[in-house]
């Protein structure tokens, strides 16, 4: 099982970034894929999640009407668009693996058992 993120970078405040996810070794359709970010002395936050199980994915308050997560069916990909982005969004962004739904607990890690080695995101203000 492997997650390989990519896209971070830096970007001005307002601007806009996509981020990806790539899973393989396992079957990820199947899977809720999440996407969480740490920020440098802060613990780590859950910020979408993508499940074919669920109606629609559940964003955290602070992203909510900015970000957008999708999956890509060509690529295969679990993408997190990034529109209006803030510096509070700086972090280092994973996407993780775990059980078929999203659900209530969507944003507890604990949930998730495979994760990818992050992408950092920087926003100048």
């Amino acid at each position: 099982v492997q997650l390989v993120e990519s896209g971070g970078g830096l970007i001005q405040a307002g601007g806009f970034l996509r981020l990806s996810c790539k899973p393989s070794g396992f079957d990820a359709g199947g899977h809720a894929i999440a996407w969480f970010r740490q920020a440098p002395g802060k613990e780590r936050e859950a910020v979408s999640c993508s499940s074919i199980w669920d109606e629609s994915p559940p964003y955290a308050e602070a992203v909510k009407g900015r970000f957008a997560i999708s999956r890509d069916k060509i690529n295969k990909t679990v993408d997190l668009q990034m529109d209006n982005v803030v510096p509070e969004d700086t972090a280092v962004y994973f996407c993780a693996a775990g059980p078929l739904r999203c659900g209530q607990f969507w944003n507890q890690p604990a949930r998730f058992t495979s994760w990818g080695q992050g992408t950092q995101v920087t926003v100048a203000s």
